[in-house]
C-alpha cells in the first residue's frame, strides 16, 4: 500500500514559510538534498494546495536550473503526478497536473490502495491539517530548522482536535537541522 507522507521543513515555532510565503530562511546544502533525492525516489506522486503549487510550478520548470546539478530532484519536481487541491484554480499547466475541487476521504483511500510509490505533501498547511484531521497521513517528515520567524504561515492551522504522534527516527545535519519523522498514533 501507498504511504502519503508530509515532507516539509519547519521553523521552530512551527510555521513552513513567511507571511507572504518567503521560504528564504531554510538551509539549503548537499547532505540535505541527498536526503531529498532519496526520499523522492520513494515516491510518484506530489499533492499541493493551490499557493503551494503556484510557487512550485513558477520555479521547477525553468530549463536553466540546475539546484547543484541534481537532476533527479529537477526529475521528479517536473514529471511526478501532481495533484492540486483547489476550489479556484482554473487550470493547472504544469507537466502531470490535475486540479481536484475537495478532499474525499473516499478517493484518496483509492490512491493510497493503487499501484504506485508514495504519495509526497508539501508546504501546503491547510491540506495537511485536512488530511490529518481525515486521518489520510501515513508519516510526518518534518526538517526542524533552527530558526523562530515570529509569524507566518502554520504547518497545521485549523486542527480541532489533539494530535499525537509517535517518533519513528530523527537525524541532525550538520547546518543544524534535525529531521523529526512521525507516524500517528491510531
Amino acid at each position: 500500500m501507498r504511504k502519503i507522507i508530509v515532507l516539509n521543513w519547519v521553523s521552530l515555532d512551527g510555521f513552513i514559510a513567511c507571511n507572504q510565503g518567503e521560504t528564504d530562511w531554510f538551509p539549503w546544502d548537499s547532505e540535505i538534498e541527498d536526503y531529498y533525492e532519496e526520499r523522492q525516489g520513494r515516491a510518484d506522486t506530489a499533492i499541493f494546495g493551490k499557493e503551494t503549487y503556484e510557487v512550485m510550478s513558477q520555479y521547477w520548470p525553468d530549463p536553466t536550473r540546475t539546484i547543484s546539478d541534481r537532476p533527479g530532484i529537477i526529475d521528479f519536481m517536473n514529471n511526478a503526478t501532481k495533484i492540486v487541491f483547489s476550489t479556484s484554480l482554473v487550470k493547472a499547466d504544469w507537466n502531470n497536473s490535475r486540479i481536484v475541487n475537495a478532499i474525499d476521504r473516499s478517493e484518496v483511500e483509492g490512491w493510497k490502495h493503487s499501484p504506485g510509490k508514495d504519495l509526497l505533501i508539501y508546504g501546503s498547511g491547510t491540506i495537511v491539517s485536512q488530511f490529518s484531521e481525515l486521518r489520510l497521513i501515513d508519516e510526518y517528515a518534518l526538517m526542524l530548522y533552527p530558526i523562530v520567524l515570529g509569524s507566518g504561515k502554520p504547518l497545521f492551522p485549523n486542527i480541532s482536535e489533539r494530535m499525537k504522534l509517535n517518533l519513528i527516527s530523527s537525524r541532525l545535519f550538520s547546518c543544524g537541522s534535525m529531521l523529526h519523522t512521525y507516524s500517528p498514533e491510531n
